[in-house]
């Protein structure tokens, strides 16, 4: 499965960012998809995740924040971030689960960089 995240660029504080993550896998629609973010120089955190039912799960950081959707024809998993922070600067990526679980992720896509500017 490869996924293709896109959608990270500058924002100033208080902005919205929209990310997307494209996947070319068959079983789409079946596997829980999450977002993770890294800082430089740390492992990746944790964000948000939805799993195949529609159900969704956030880090306290960005709950109320941030909304993680999915559109199965599309093979498409967003990452909506709003009233964003300087803290939320990282880069972001998307992973896959296998099929009707919610870990681990054995999928990866290569990141995207998010900036917030203050």
């Amino acid at each position: 499965v490869q996924l293709q995240a896109s959608g990270g660029g500058l924002v100033q504080a208080g902005g919205s960012l929209r990310l997307s993550c494209t996947s070319s896998g068959r079983t789409f629609n079946s596997v829980t998809m999450g977002w993770f973010r890294q800082y430089p120089g740390k492992d990746r955190d944790f964000v948000g995740h939805i799993t195949w039912s529609g159900s969704t799960y956030y880090d306290e950081s960005v709950k109320g924040r941030f909304t993680v959707s999915r559109d199965n024809a599309k093979k498409t998993v967003y990452l909506q971030m709003n009233r964003l922070k300087p803290e939320d600067t990282a880069v972001y990526y998307c992973a896959a689960t296998g099929a009707y679980l919610t870990g681990p992720y054995n999928s990866w896509g290569q990141g995207t960089l998010v900036t917030v500017s203050s």
